[in-house]
C-alpha cells in the first residue's frame, strides 16, 4: 500500500471520536489560512499557495521546496495542509525509516500516474537531513524532470545537510520560530474549538504565561502541555487550569520573570556583570533563569557577543569567535539543545581574562570625532589612482611599509588634529600582553613615544 500522510481510516476515526487523536493533531490547520505564523511564506503567489493549486501559473509549474526551521514551527503542518488541499497525488516518506528502495518506488508510481492518468505527485519527505548523499542523489532525476514535486522538511541547516544539486533544484523556505502571540492564539483556539477542548476548561493569564514559557516557540509542545493540564484539571472536577495544576502536570515550576519588564533587563544585566566579574557560577545561575523563563535564546546569544568585545576583547581573542559560533549554533538548533551551547559560551567568557581596552579605545576616538577633531587626511595617504591625483599631491611621498626591512614606515597617518592622540591603552591581561608589547614597539618606530 502506498504510504500516505494520514490514512482515511484514521481520519474517519478522528471525526467520530476526536479524543482518539492528540490535541496537537486535532488542531492541525486544514487550510493555509488557518496556519499560525509563517505569513511571509503564505502570501498570494507563494510556492506553497501554488502547491495547493492557487493560481494557474500557465506553463510554469509549482516548484519543489525545502522547509527549514526549528521543531514545532509547522513544517509537517504545511505538508498536511497541502495534502488536504491539493488535487494532486500526495505521498509521504520519512527519512528515518525510508531508503533508496522506497524512494524509487514512489518515483516509479509517480511516472505511471503522470503517464497513465495525467496526475501529478507531491512527495513529502520528512527529516531529509537524515538521508545520506546517495539517498538524496536518488531524488535528483524525479525533481529535475518534475516527475514529483518535492516538499522536504529539515531542522538542520540545508547548506550543510542537503546536497547542492538538490538545493539548486528546489526553493529554500525558512520557517521562523513562532512568537508568543502566535502560540497564545493557538492555545485560545484550542480551548474553544469543536475539535479542540470545546470550552471544557479555561486558562487564566498566569497559567497561560507559564504555558508560553514551556512552549519556547514550539506549537506542538504548547498543545501537548495544554492537553495534559486540561485532563488533570477535569479529573479534579475543575473548570479552570490553575498554575499549580499546570506546574504539577508538566513537572516544571513557574519562574518569576517578566520578559517585557524590569526582571528581563535585571537578569540580563546580572548575567553580563557576573561574566565581567569572572563569577562563572553566578553567570550560570542567571543563564539558567533566563532559559527556564523562556527567554529568546537569540537575545542571550546577542548579549554574549557584546560581552566578548566589551569586557574581554584582546585579553582573549578567542572569546568573540566563541560567542559568534554560539549565536550561529543557537539559530540552527534552538531549545532545548541550545542551552548547552549557551552554557559553553557563558563559561568560556566568564573564565576568560578581561580587558575593556577595545571599548574605551573606540569610545575615546568617537568622542574626538564628535567634538569635530576629524581633520584632513594627510596628502600622502589619499587615493592616487585617478587621473589628476598626482597634480593635487595625492599619494605623493607615501612610503610602502612592505618595502622596508621591519615592515613599518615612519610617516604620519593620523590627521594633524589628533596626531598625538593614543586611544588604545592595552592591559597586560592574558593574550593582550603581546598587544601591549606590539603597540609600544610600533609607536616607537612610527616616531611617537608613549608618555
Amino acid at each position: 500500500m502506498e504510504p500516505d500522510l494520514f490514512t482515511a481510516a484514521a481520519e474517519e476515526r478522528q471525526e467520530k471520536d476526536p479524543a482518539a487523536s492528540p490535541l496537537a493533531v486535532r488542531m492541525r490547520p486544514r487550510t493555509l489560512d488557518e496556519v499560525v505564523g509563517q505569513q511571509h511564506l503564505l502570501k498570494p503567489g507563494s510556492p506553497l499557495r501554488r502547491l495547493v493549486g492557487e493560481g494557474s501559473g500557465g506553463p510554469a509549474g509549482p516548484s519543489s521546496v525545502i522547509l527549514w526551521g526549528p521543531p514545532g514551527t509547522g513544517k509537517t503542518t504545511l505538508a498536511y495542509v497541502v495534502s488536504k488541499a491539493t488535487n494532486k497525488r500526495f505521498v509521504e516518506l520519512s527519512a528515518i525509516t525510508a531508503g533508496v528502495k522506497e524512494v524509487r518506488a514512489v518515483i516509479d508510481g509517480a511516472r505511471r500516474a503522470t503517464g497513465g492518468f495525467g496526475t501529478e505527485t507531491v512527495l513529502f519527505l520528512d527529516e531529509i537531513h537524515r538521508f545520506s548523499k546517495a539517498q538524496q542523489d536518488s531524488l535528483l532525476p524525479a525533481v529535475e524532470n518534475r516527475w514529483v514535486t518535492l516538499i522536504a522538511a529539515t531542522t538542520e541547516n540545508p547548506y550543510f545537510s542537503v546536497i547542492s544539486p538538490l538545493l539548486s533544484r528546489s526553493l529554500l523556505l525558512t520557517l521562523e520560530p513562532l512568537t508568543d502571540d502566535d502560540i497564545r492564539g493557538l492555545l485560545r483556539r484550542a480551548l474553544d474549538a469543536e475539535r479542540g477542548l470545546k470550552g471544557a476548561v479555561t486558562l487564566p493569564e498566569d497559567t497561560e504565561e507559564h504555558l508560553l514559557r514551556i512552549a519556547g516557540g514550539d506549537a506542538r509542545r504548547a498543545l501537548t502541555a495544554l492537553e495534559a493540564a486540561a485532563g488533570a484539571a477535569l479529573d479534579q472536577d475543575e473548570r479552570e487550569i490553575s498554575l499549580a495544576t499546570l506546574e504539577q502536570t508538566v513537572d516544571r515550576a513557574a519562574v518569576k520573570y517578566d520578559r517585557d519588564g524590569d526582571q528581563h533587563y535585571d537578569v540580563a544585566s546580572a548575567l553580563i556583570k557576573s561574566i565581567r566579574g569572572s563569577d562563572v557560577d553566578a553567570a550560570l545561575h542567571y543563564l539558567a533563569r533566563m532559559i527556564e523563563a523562556g527567554e529568546d535564546p537569540r537575545f542571550i546569544a546577542r548579549r554574549l557577543m557584546i560581552s566578548a568585545s566589551e569586557d574581554i576583547g584582546l585579553a582573549d581573542p578567542n572569546a568573540l569567535p566563541i560567542a559568534v559560533a554560539a549565536a550561529q549554533a543557537v539559530a540552527m538548533i534552538g531549545f532545548p539543545e541550545a542551552a548547552l551551547t549557551l552554557s559553553h559560551a557563558t563559561i568560556a567568557l566568564a573564565l576568560a581574562p578581561k580587558s575593556n581596552s577595545a571599548t574605551t579605545a573606540i569610545g575615546a576616538a568617537l568622542e574626538d570625532v564628535r567634538k569635530g577633531l576629524a581633520g584632513s587626511v594627510p596628502a600622502h595617504l589619499r587615493d592616487g589612482h585617478y587621473k589628476g591625483a598626482a597634480k593635487l599631491g595625492h599619494a605623493q611621498g607615501y612610503v610602502y611599509p612592505h618595502d622596508l626591512p621591519e615592515g613599518i614606515a615612519e610617516q604620519q597617518y593620523a590627521p594633524d588634529t589628533i596626531k598625538d592622540r593614543e586611544y588604545y591603552a592595552p592591559t597586560r591581561h592574558g593574550a593582550e600582553a603581546r598587544y601591549a608589547d606590539a603597540v609600544d614597539w610600533t609607536r616607537r618606530h612610527l616616531g611617537r613615544r608613549r608618555p
